[in-house]
């Protein structure tokens, strides 16, 4: 089974393009609607990477990935925050949450698999 990528987004199209081509290129994805499906998610399938959108139902992207920061099982877990969210106190935001990588929507799809291929290898070779 190769790497793998839990996709957060309360759109159904995004998390479909973005899990097609992850696959396509080797990933084993797994998916989430929302912060608190995605920690369910991170516990149940033990994922490589997040990607997680930033405003979502239930719980948003920000709250989530703080409190997979405040986990010491999680902690060290790669997070790209893909959010529409561009500006200068939304990215801030990203970055004090504990984001790896902040991209904005919308984003070159050949660039967000190259990000998740660097992040990936980084982390095994860490």
């Amino acid at each position: 089974m190769g790497t793998r990528v839990l996709v957060v987004d309360d759109h159904v199209e995004t998390v479909r393009v973005i899990s097609d081509v992850l696959t396509r290129e080797g990933f084993s994805v797994v998916s989430a609607r929302n912060g608190e499906e995605c920690l369910r998610q991170v516990e149940a399938e033990r994922p490589d990477l997040i990607i997680l959108d930033v405003m979502m139902p239930v719980m948003d992207g920000l709250r989530a990935l703080r409190a997979l920061r405040e986990n010491p099982e999680t902690r060290t877990l790669p997070v790209i925050v893909l959010t529409v969210r561009d500006q200068q106190g939304d990215v801030l935001a990203g970055w004090m949450a504990g984001a790896d990588l902040y991209i904005n929507k919308p984003c070159r799809i050949d660039e967000l698999v190259a990000a998740v291929r660097r992040m990936t290898l980084a982390g095994a070779h860490a």
